[in-house]
């Protein structure tokens, strides 16, 4: 494993809510061996969820993500490339673009997210 790209709910339990968290992500992520990356797109997809209501996330949300020492992975031109001409496996755009980055830089996606897998990407779960 390279190493792994959080899927959005992987990464609010990662920082919060460790036992929604299946036995063998958990296990690898508090091991911290592997490192853990965040998108760009999971920060945009949460605060969108945020400004309308539908979703909570900590106020000192990047601050728990470098404690947790995740890594940010910007989106790239490449990212937006790949994501544009995946097949529609997945509507969510935000899904797609961490499919795509998932690709593009040889990432093991941790998502109980079981569209993920059709995309041929590796998932942890």
């Amino acid at each position: 494993m390279n190493g792994l790209l959080l899927d959005t709910h992987a990464l609010l339990w990662g920082l919060g809510e460790v036992d929604r968290l299946s036995p063998a992500a958990r296990e690898v992520l508090s091991a911290g061996v592997i490192p853990a990356h965040v998108s760009a797109a999971s920060i945009w997809e949460i605060a969108i969820k945020q400004a309308s209501g539908k979703l909570h996330a900590p106020e000192d949300l990047l601050s728990r993500i470098a404690a947790a020492k995740f890594d940010e992975l910007a989106v790239s031109f490449r990212h937006a490339m790949t994501a544009g001409a995946l097949p529609p496996h997945h509507g969510d755009p935000f899904d797609r673009m961490i499919v795509a980055q998932a690709q593009c830089e040889g990432l093991t996606v941790v998502t109980r997210d079981g569209r993920i897998a059709a995309y041929g990407v590796p998932v942890l779960w």
